[in-house]
């Protein structure tokens, strides 16, 4: 993957599960095929919403090849790659070279959030440790650990394969902060949903998106307009989209966009342990969001001019 390819909508797809916990490989290969077919210009497996850690390492390396079986050499596989320990990140991110993924989304170890240096030479040994071209992931409300803008000038000046950035902080001042740092020596993606017009805005030439598991072509098409700044129909588009894209960055986030594909028609929302499904008041709420959201779906279509 060149830097260049790191652009447009790209899905963090999600795990399907059958009823008995097992990975459902037809609906995972068919789900990545559908989102390709929209327009989507990568996958991005095994992330947060992907459950990626709490699927065992055999599990990993089956959803990789799965996917990359499903969408072939139109689209590249990303392979998150996230460990306790710098050595087992390290093997995932071999294996993921090894099942034909043509980038990694790169982590900082799960749990042990260390120093400065540590930190630096565990993302560093993962991109060292095959030529697949990197997307570093920064999201320090997740995971506590927060990559500065200078911190991410070393790892690019360090690692010629470092070639975007997924920018998870919620604030978008770190688009232009990054910009302002490495210009366009690395691509900056937008992580968070709710933010994608303001950091498109900034500067970011991505997204990997989590709301497109159910609605890839709204997606993609709010994407476009942003980036070709047509920004009264983003914006028309934005205002009906934001209410279940603000699904995307709450803590049950994995539980609703599973409960909002399988309402749409596309898998199930089961979820691994320690989740459970959604239940009661949580349930409901969200089930009327999203029916407020599909009696209104010609807005996003573009069907009419209802705001």
């Amino acid at each position: 993957m060149k830097q260049q390819d790191w652009r447009g909508v790209i899905p963090a797809i999600t795990t399907p599960f059958t009823s008995d916990d097992k990975i459902d490989h037809n609906v995972l290969a068919r789900h990545a095929d559908w989102m390709v077919g929209h327009g989507c210009r990568g996958i991005v497996a095994l992330g947060s919403l992907g459950e990626g850690g709490s699927l065992d390492p055999d599990e990993k390396r089956e959803v990789l090849s799965t996917l990359v079986r499903a969408v072939g050499d139109r689209v590249p596989v990303v392979a998150g790659v996230a460990a306790l320990s710098t050595r087992a990140a390290v093997r995932l991110a071999m294996e993921a070279a090894d099942t034909g993924c043509r980038g990694l989304m790169v982590l900082p170890p799960y749990v042990y959030r260390g120093s400065w240096e540590e930190l630096r030479g565990h993302v560093g040994a993962v991109m060292s440790a095959t030529g697949l071209s990197c997307l570093l992931y920064n999201n320090p409300i997740a995971y506590g650990t927060d990559f500065s803008p200078g911190m991410i000038a070393e790892l690019a000046s360090e690692h010629e394969n470092m070639h975007a950035v997924k920018e998870s902080s919620a604030d978008v001042r770190r688009v232009t902060a990054i910009r302002a740092s490495l210009g366009a020596r690395v691509s900056i993606l937008v992580g968070v949903d709710d933010l994608l017009v303001e950091g498109v805005a900034a500067g970011a030439v991505g997204w990997i998106a989590g709301l497109v598991n159910a609605f890839p072509e709204e997606s993609v098409r709010l994407f476009n307009l942003a980036a070709n700044g047509r920004w009264e129909e983003a914006d028309r588009l934005y205002q009906w989209f934001l209410p279940l894209l603000r699904m995307d960055v709450v803590p049950e986030f994995v539980h609703l966009i599973k409960l909002v594909q399988q309402e749409v028609g596309w898998g199930s929302e089961q979820v691994r342990g320690p989740r459970r499904i959604l239940t009661g008041q949580e349930r409901g709420r969200a089930i009327q969001v999203l029916r407020g959201a599909m009696a209104q779906r010609s807005v996003a279509e573009g069907r009419d001019r209802a705001p």
